[in-house]
């Protein structure tokens, strides 16, 4: 297969460069993070002259990223029909994104689960040593993950323009993982504290969706830890 030259654009200040051919699709995995409404305003703007730019250039199936954070805090386990009160800057920001775009035919909007590698714990062991909220039960928090190279074959699945995709989609690996063990996995140190009133214990995505869609394999901290690795992450030291 002829390798394609990479190009750079700038989403929100130039047009899209000419293409060598027309793709099957277009990934948006550009966003903003953070607490500052003014920029966080920014993943709206960003995944709508996206969209534009798609559709002048031809392209059907359009894919965004957006958060597990939309649904907020109210249930343990969520799927795509789950009533979304986001409690963060950032998930409303996520979720006023999705609902501009909303009906806009070929977009599928993805809500993704911790990527291992690029989540908030994923980074922070990369600058110090963690601490982790403990609840009652002695567990660390529980979340759904998924890791880069699984995320990489779920984005081209979901690419095949045979399929007939829902306007939206939880992404990630089957299963809870706790974020003690992925620090044990990746032979990292942590300290505990007492998790605070307002600390989630447990946020899972069911991604039946997707798992109608292709195999998934159980989440394991081991499995996240090395894709992690493969995806250019390197801890602490």
């Amino acid at each position: 297969m002829a390798s394609v030259p990479a190009l750079e654009w700038d989403i929100l200040n130039s047009p899209l460069p000419e293409l060598p051919l027309t793709p099957s699709g277009m990934i948006v995995l550009a966003g903003v993070t953070g607490n500052d409404p003014d920029a966080l305003a920014l993943n709206t703007e960003l995944a709508v002259k996206a969209v534009a730019a798609a559709r002048q250039a031809g392209i059907v199936r359009i894919l965004i990223a957006s958060s597990q954070a939309v649904y907020g805090t109210a249930r343990p386990l969520v799927n795509e029909t789950t009533p979304c009160q986001p409690v963060s800057p950032y998930g409303r920001a996520k979720l006023h994104m999705e609902q501009a775009l909303a009906g806009v035919e070929g977009v599928t909007m993805l809500r993704l689960g911790n990527v291992a590698g690029a989540d908030s714990l994923f980074r922070m062991v990369s600058r110090q040593a963690p601490t982790l909220d403990r609840f009652s039960d002695g567990q660390s928090p529980l979340r759904s993950y998924i890791g880069p190279v699984t995320l990489a074959r779920v984005l081209n699945r979901l690419l095949d323009p045979s399929l007939d995709l829902p306007p939206v989609m939880n992404v990630a690996s089957p299963g809870l993982v706790a974020m003690s063990a992925l620090l044990d996995a990746a032979r990292q140190p942590f300290s505990w504290t007492d998790a605070p009133s307002s600390a989630l214990p447990r946020l899972e995505l069911d991604v039946s969706r997707l798992a109608a869609l292709m195999p998934l394999e159980t989440a394991r901290p081991d499995a996240l830890v090395n894709e992690a690795r493969q995806g250019g992450w390197a801890p602490l030291g």
